[in-house]
Formats: structure tokens, C-alpha cells, sequence
């Protein structure tokens, strides 16, 4: 049977995010970091929101979509050089994830709903850019907080954390709150948001 649209552009996205040259180690295997990433956002999405739609799904799925291409370093080492490379960034997945869609027949309402999606338009009315902030800052929670906790200090740690609970839904956190932490993430999460 030919896959769908929908198949196709989830089959080229994870094309696109396979050709990382980072890697992320998981129980000894190295995987393409975005394409792990990107699976991560679908499974933690459906997780969190079964009934997302299509268009979601497609969203969560190109939200770092070839992110390795604009390096950090190129923009300055502050927070208007990272606001400016995240900007690009968010162009730029909006931007690849447009191609792949107009190349498996999509229609420019579909397309548009998703460059809003990805880029994040209206985040607290849009309710999609909102479960895609929420989907985000879920994977970042259950996936790679235990390693950033490690690296830093315990100030730098909450700070992100109060930083990451403001942008999302309620419903959102009470996701999070579900999440598998450590005894010492749990008590800084619990810290944070006191």
C-alpha cells in the first residue's frame, strides 16, 4: 500500500534529521541527536495529547528539523546573539518543513497552519503552538533535565526550570509533574515551582 501524505512527510523529516552528524548516546548506542530528538517529540506528544492532530504531529515532529546546520557559535556568545540564533533557527525549521510538505501535495492552509505552529505564532491563543511548547518543554523534562542538572548549579538549574514551568499550559505541568524524576530533581522541580 503507498504511504500517505502524512507518512511521507514524517518518512523525510526523520531523512533530513538522520544525516546529524552529533550523535546522543542511549544505553550504548549512538543515535543522529535530532532524529532521537525528533522521535522523542512524537512519542512524548502522542503521550501527552493522543488526539493531536496531524498537522501537530508534523510540527513536533520538524521542531529541530537539520537544527546542527546554524551552529550557536556563529551569533554572540549572549542573550540577544541566542534570541537572534533562535530566531533563525525557527525560520529555518519553518522553512525545510514547508519544502518537504509542498513536495508530498500539501495545500498552503495546511502548510501555513504548521509554519505557525513551528514558529510558535500566538503561543498562549494558538492551542497547538501552546501543546508544542508544552510537548518541548516535556521532552526536555523527562529526556535530558537529569543531564543538564548534572552540569550545573543547583541556582542555574531551578532558574531553568521556573523559566521552563511559566511557558507552559497548566495542563502541561500537570504533565510534568507526572515525570519519573530523580529524588534531587524532584526537590529542585518542587523548589521551583514553591
Amino acid at each position: 500500500m503507498k504511504p500517505t501524505r502524512f507518512e511521507t512527510a514524517i518518512a523525510l523529516i526523520d531523512k533530513a534529521n538522520s544525516e546529524d552528524i552529533n550523535t546522543y548516546d542511549v544505553a550504548g548506542i549512538q543515535y543522529p541527536k535530532e532524529l532521537l530528538y525528533s522521535q522523542r517529540m512524537t512519542r512524548k506528544l502522542l503521550q501527552f495529547k493522543p488526539d493531536a492532530s496531524k498537522a501537530l504531529q508534523i510540527a513536533a515532529r520538524a521542531q529541530h528539523i537539520c537544527r546542527w546546520k546554524i551552529a550557536r557559535d556563529e551569533y554572540p556568545m549572549d542573550r540577544v546573539g541566542y534570541l537572534k540564533w533562535r530566531e533563525t533557527l525557527k525560520k529555518m525549521h519553518a522553512d525545510l518543513t514547508e519544502d518537504i510538505l509542498r513536495q508530498v501535495g500539501y495545500d498552503d492552509i495546511f502548510v501555513d497552519r504548521i509554519r505557525k505552529i513551528i514558529l510558535k505564532k500566538l503561543i498562549k491563543k494558538n492551542e497547538e503552538s501552546q501543546a508544542l511548547e508544552d510537548t518541548i518543554c516535556l521532552v526536555f523534562l523527562d529526556y535530558y533535565f537529569e543531564e543538564f542538572a548534572e552540569k550545573h548549579p543547583d541556582e542555574k538549574v531551578i532558574d531553568i526550570l521556573q523559566k521552563t514551568w511559566v511557558k507552559m499550559s497548566e495542563d502541561g505541568q500537570k504533565e510534568a509533574l507526572k515525570l519519573n524524576f530523580s529524588e534531587k530533581s524532584l526537590a529542585l522541580v518542587k523548589q521551583a515551582i514553591s
